[in-house]
């Protein structure tokens, strides 16, 4: 596969994994909870406890983890699909689509042993 046609599918699957991600619009009925923490002097309350805040960058790495993760599994996919026979095309292909498989496993495993340790103290 030449470089244009891999910046061509990683650009493609960016923009496919950014039109997934959730919008959130503001309307009247839900103003009141999201304004929930900010004082009348316009700063914010922070009252967030270092483990809340540890366990929410380990959810959104996590998330960037497992997009990257499926990202690779189906390049891998796309790498079986056009390697033609080729055993050592064939061979990289299995190697990106389980390397990729093991790297979302070790990244599901840390954020069981984090929550884990975080529930522990």
């Amino acid at each position: 596969m030449n470089k244009i046609n891999l910046v061509v599918l990683t650009f493609a699957m960016l923009i496919g994994v950014a039109a997934l991600a959730p919008v959130h619009s503001v309307n009247a009925d839900n103003k009141s909870e999201i304004l929930k923490g900010v004082n009348t002097t316009g700063g914010s309350q922070n009252t967030k406890s270092l483990d809340t805040t540890i366990k929410d960058v380990v959810n959104v790495m996590l998330y960037i983890i497992g997009v990257l993760s499926v990202i690779m599994i189906i390049f891998g996919g796309i790498k079986y699909v056009i390697s033609a026979g080729d055993s050592s095309k064939v061979t990289s292909a299995k190697n990106t689509i389980m390397y990729a498989v093991i790297g979302l496993a070790v990244a599901l495993l840390a954020y069981a042993i984090v929550n884990f340790v975080l529930t522990a103290l």
